[in-house]
């Protein structure tokens, strides 16, 4: 049984069938970009799509970029968040397996490209990490854990938890708490007055990775998942694919090792699944059914 879930501005038009769909060439994992210190500054980045699955990362300390953190362009952006994804990256690397980050890649992106942002340089990865939980950065960047994904039964259910992680980046979370920080610092004087400071923006990717990893408000989160189901719903997927993983994360205990850092840091899927209900009414009832592709998921070897 299905809990009912919220009040969402979807109307069935925006459905499409997934079956009938090209998703066309997704962007293959996601990719830290090598840095070379040659004269101490970034190298211009590597056009060349990566067809790996490995972050490259190297031991030297790259440049941070020169931010305008009272409104970061959307070059910014993808700029903070491919180095925020760095971090998280050296602290869990991607699975070795180039058709499962390809297949995710597709899923991924074309869930992001039901929303607001499509045009922002998507890239997804699963990492090598046996808790169930998943992150987002801004600019684009979306990492599940192999543990979450191991609990998905279909296709919808890992369409909406990346929603979920989609809907972060689209409504600026973390880039905004990173925002307020930077700022509260320059404000302070606590790394001097020149805008765009390395160390400033070197402090506020630290904070970056340090947010995507821990948590955001609860507001965010609840946004997060409503927004999640409407993008899930409008690529064609099955709208209770986010709630049905919210239902089983629900039944793990809480001291148990896999869910104790999701639990300390999000709201307990309970409290999330009542908030979605009380948003929801019967709405959802309304609804025609969407896909859940339990054939399609890809089987992790």
């Amino acid at each position: 049984m299905h809990k009912p879930i919220f009040t969402l501005l979807v109307t069935t038009g925006l459905v499409a069938n997934v079956y009938a769909l090209d998703l066309g060439k997704a962007l293959e994992g996601v990719v830290k970009e090598k840095i070379q210190e040659t004269t101490g500054a970034k190298t211009e980045p590597n056009n060349q799509e990566s067809t790996g699955n490995q972050a490259e990362v190297t031991t030297a300390q790259p440049a941070q970029p020169q931010i305008n953190w009272k409104s970061p362009s959307r070059e910014e952006e993808v700029a903070i968040g491919r180095d925020v994804t760095g971090s998280l990256l050296g602290a869990a690397p991607l699975v070795k397996d180039n058709g499962l980050q390809q297949y995710v890649n597709k899923v991924g992106r074309w869930v992001a490209n039901q929303s607001e942002r499509p045009d922002l340089p998507w890239k997804f990865g699963v990492i090598e990490s046996s808790d169930l939980n998943a992150f987002a950065a801004p600019g684009g960047y979306v990492l599940i854990t192999k543990g979450l994904y191991q609990t998905f039964h279909n296709e919808a259910q890992l369409a909406g938890v990346l929603g979920h992680e989609i809907a972060h980046v689209v409504k600026k979370h973390h880039l905004k708490v990173m925002q307020k920080q930077a700022l509260l610092d320059m404000g302070a004087g606590l790394l001097g007055d020149k805008f765009g400071d390395n160390k400033l923006s070197k402090k506020a990717i630290s904070t970056g990775a340090e947010i995507s990893a821990r948590n955001l408000d609860k507001s965010a989160e609840y946004e997060a998942d409503r927004m999640g189901m409407i993008l899930a719903y409008r690529a064609g997927y099955d709208v209770y694919g986010l709630p049905e993983v919210l239902q089983n994360m629900a039944q793990i205990s809480k001291n148990d090792d896999s869910v104790a850092l999701l639990f300390k840091t999000h709201p307990h899927p309970d409290e999330r699944l009542a908030q979605l209900g009380e948003s929801a009414g019967t709405q959802l009832d309304k609804l025609k059914p969407g896909k859940t592709l339990e054939n399609r998921l890809y089987p992790l070897r």
